[in-house]
Formats: C-alpha cells, sequence, structure tokens
C-alpha cells in the first residue's frame, strides 16, 4: 500500500533525480572511455555498464536493507540485511513517513551505488580482468559501499551523520573519497600498465571526454539537488551551488594548466567539470554561492595539481580517479567545516563564518574513518581477488589489447580503410585482415 499525505511534486522530484543519477554512470563511460585508448574503449564502457548490473541486482535484493535498514546494535555502523530483503515489505506497506514513496527513495539511492562503483573503474584501465572486474564489484560493494552509505546516507541511524554529526549533503565521503581512495589501492595492488609512464597514452577521443563531462555536469544537478528529496528550498540551493562551483572549477583548472604548460586543453576544462562537482557535493546545502565559488576554484587548481602526483609517486592512475575524486572528495568534506554559514540550510557556520574549528574537525573525523576503512577493506578483496582468480591479464593479451582479449570485439572497424586491396565494398576480405586493435596503435 502506498504511503498516505504523498506530495507529486516531491514525488516526480525524486524520481526525475533518480533518471538524472542513471545517466551519470553512461556519462563516466564516456568520460573515461574516451580517455583511453582505442584497443580498450569498450572495455572501459562494460565495466561502466557492468556496475548498472551488478550493482542494481545486489540493491535489490539487500544492499538498500545494508544501507537504510534498521540499525544492528544501536551503534550505526549497518543495516539489517534482511529486513527490506527484495523489497517485499516495502511493497507491502511503503510507509516512507515522508512526502513520497519509499520505493522512490530506493531508486534515488541505488544510482549513487552504482555510480560509486563505476567511478572506481578510470584507475584501471587497459588491464584488469573483466571476470576479476565483476567479483570485486559485488564485493566491494556488499562490504565496502553499502556499510559507509549507512554511515553517511542513513540520517537517523547512521553514526557520521547522526552520531557525529559531520556534514555531508550527497556524498563526498561515501561516493568521492570511497571510490578515489578504492581506485588508489586498487591500480597499486593491479600494477602499472605496460610501457607507463615511459610511452605516451593519450586519450583517443577528446569529443567523447568533452561529452561524457557535460552528461555528468547535467546530471549531477539530480546528484546534489535531488539529495534535498523535496522540490523545495533547499533543492534549488543545491543546484545553484552546483553550478556556481563547478563554473568556478573549469577556470581553477585552465589557470594551472596555463601556468604550468602554456596552454588550456579541452581535457583540463572536462577534468575541471568533475573536479568542481566532485567537491561541492558534500558542501551543496552548507556554503553560500559564494562560498560555493571558493570551493570550486580552488578544487580546480587542487585537483589539477594532484593529478600529477601519480608519475612523482609511481601509480597509475589511468584517469585520475585518485586525483579528482579522492583529493576533490577531501577537500570538498573538508571545506564544509572551513566555509559552511548558518544562512545555508544546513544552518551551520564554519571556521570562517565565526563557528570555530568544531565543525572542521567533524569533517575531518568522518573523512578519515571512510579512508581507513575503506583503504583496509580494499586492500583485502583486492589481494585475495589477486591470488584467486588472478586480477591481471596476461602480457600478450594487455599488448594485443584488453578490448580483444576480454570481449572478442573492437571499438572501432578499421579493415575497410585499407587501401590497394581490389575489392569492392561486398567483397569478402581476406582470413588475414587487421583488426581495430591491430592498426594505429598509440605510441
Amino acid at each position: 500500500m502506498p504511503a498516505q499525505g504523498l506530495n507529486s511534486g516531491d514525488t516526480a522530484w525524486i524520481l526525475t533525480s533518480a533518471a538524472l543519477v542513471m545517466l551519470m554512470t553512461p556519462g563516466v563511460a564516456l568520460f573515461y572511455g574516451g580517455q583511453a585508448r582505442t584497443k580498450s574503449v569498450l572495455n572501459m564502457y562494460m565495466m561502466c555498464f557492468s556496475a548498472l548490473g551488478v550493482v542494481g541486482v545486489l540493491w535489490i535484493l539487500f544492499g538498500y536493507s545494508m544501507s537504510f535498514g534498521t540499525d544492528l546494535g544501536g551503534v550505526g555502523l549497518l543495516g539489517n540485511p534482511i529486513e527490506h530483503f527484495g523489497l517485499s515489505d516495502i511493497l507491502a506497506n511503503d510507509e516512507a513517513g515522508e512526502t513520497y514513496p519509499q520505493l522512490s527513495f530506493v531508486a534515488f539511492q541505488a544510482m549513487f551505488a552504482i555510480l560509486t562503483v563505476a567511478l572506481i573503474a578510470g584507475s584501471v584501465a587497459d588491464r584488469m580482468k573483466f571476470g576479476a572486474w565483476l567479483a570485486f564489484s559485488v564485493l566491494w560493494s556488499v562490504l565496502v559501499y553499502f556499510p559507509v552509505a549507512h554511515w553517511v546516507f542513513d540520517l537517523e541511524n547512521g553514526w557520521i551523520a547522526s552520531k557525529l554529526e559531520a556534514l555531508d549533503f550527497a556524498g563526498g565521503t561515501a561516493v568521492h573519497i570511497n571510490a578515489g581512495l578504492a581506485g588508489l589501492v586498487l591500480c597499486i595492488i593491479l600494477g602499472k600498465r605496460r610501457g607507463w609512464p615511459r610511452e605516451a597514452m593519450r586519450p583517443h577521443n577528446l569529443t567523447m571526454v568533452m561529452l561524457g563531462a557535460a552528461l555528468l555536469w547535467f546530471g549531477w544537478f539530480g546528484f546534489n539537488a535531488g539529495s534535498a528529496t523535496s522540490a523545495g528550498w533547499n533543492a534549488a540551493y543545491a543546484f545553484v551551488n552546483t553550478l556556481a562551483a563547478t563554473s568556478a572549477a573549469i577556470l581553477g583548472w585552465l589557470v594551472v594548466e596555463k601556468i604550468r604548460y602554456g596552454k588550456a586543453t579541452s581535457l583540463g576544462a572536462a577534468s575541471g567539470i568533475v573536479a568542481g562537482l566532485v567537491a561541492i557535493t558534500p558542501a551543496c546545502s552548507s556554503v553560500s554561492p559564494l562560498g560555493a565559488l571558493a570551493v570550486g576554484v580552488v578544487a580546480g587548481a587542487l585537483c589539477a595539481w594532484a593529478v600529477g602526483l601519480k608519475y612523482k609517486l609511481g601509480y597509475d592512475d589511468s584517469f585520475d580517479v585518485v586525483g579528482v575524486h579522492f583529493v576533490g572528495g577531501l577537500w570538498g568534506t573538508l571545506a564544509v567545516g572551513l566555509f559552511a554559514t548558518d544562512v545555508a540550510p544546513d544552518e551551520t557556520a564554519g571556521l570562517f563564518y565565526g563557528g570555530g574549528f568544531g565543525q572542521l574537525g567533524l569533517q575531518a573525523v568522518a573523512a578519515l574513518a571512510v579512508i581507513v576503512y575503506c583503504g583496509v577493506l580494499t586492500a583485502i578483496i583486492a589481494l585475495a581477488l589477486k591470488f584467486t582468480i588472478g586480477l591481471r591479464l596476461d602480457p600478450e593479451q594487455e599488448q594485443n589489447g584488453i578490448d580483444e582479449a576480454e570481449h572478442a570485439e573492437t571499438g572501432y572497424e578499421f579493415s575497410g580503410l585499407r587501401g590497394g586491396s581490389g575489392l569492392s565494398s561486398s567483397s569478402k576480405p581476406p582470413a588475414t585482415a587487421p583488426t581495430a586493435a591491430g592498426v594505429g596503435k598509440e605510441a
């Protein structure tokens, strides 16, 4: 039975926001896929799209229950995994106690879980077995994401939200710090790509990258403003702050690029978009629009600097999940303690608005807790898979291309471009016709 007192506007907004957040996963696939080489673009798409399948099923079965079920032991660490198993009890008695049905919230939060797993894929491009990726997705979702989502998003029971009272409006900790650190641990255990960093591994399609960034920005309005769970003032506030921070972050990134390299690039603009979106996610209901501009411009500059750390420290984070999501998420989480203002919907003052160091300390504890938990559990999962089913392709498969090795497909068909064959378009090509992975290999 549907709950009484539902507001059709709020329900429509949550469902629309859920659809917007769902679009972000294909957006991530485009964003990462364009940065991949031609011989691995399909695998990157498959890693992102598989998150829709794997996490979507887990969420319906018990993921929502682990994240939002009745707290086990009253300590705010985990929801009861069998309480909402298969969502059967919700179908029988959907009592959200709000102005929207609980099922709409189930759908909305499902998209967060899916997206978080997809974000990790960008750190391990070119070299991770697809079967190992699927197994990692299952284990990481169950052991890491679902518990941390309970800590952060269950406002009544989660220990970070209700006991620590750190502020994280839409997932700076649960989504971005979580995914960014998981990407760091996984890429270290997996090892570097063959030839990195000696060989240039340039993006094969920057227009695809830009399109992915545009879809992410579009979907992120649902991600942030949808987290208000009502079509009202809070949603509008988060929407405007999301615009402000992201716009400023583009400029911050491009300024750093211009100073360091003398050029402002399209890849930099696209990356700046994502950095700003990441940083404002935890803070969009806490800071003023002016504060959002400050959060964004610092995020753009800081993340532009941070993506270079992989060359200094020697970890092969293929598409800068660490530099953008971990660093951006950490900055946004801490920025709440600096720029929060009591005129914002969260009604909390940070250090720069007379609130002292108290909120900044709470934000730091929340971030540190997620870092430690995610780091340890991700390492255990990755090492267990490495020494059982194996994580990495063999060298020959990796050299020839992961698309062919894992999916028996190529992203681009070049055989029709061969000259001098004397064949008509209807002629049968020779058995030795080159494949996409064997033509135009990147430097």
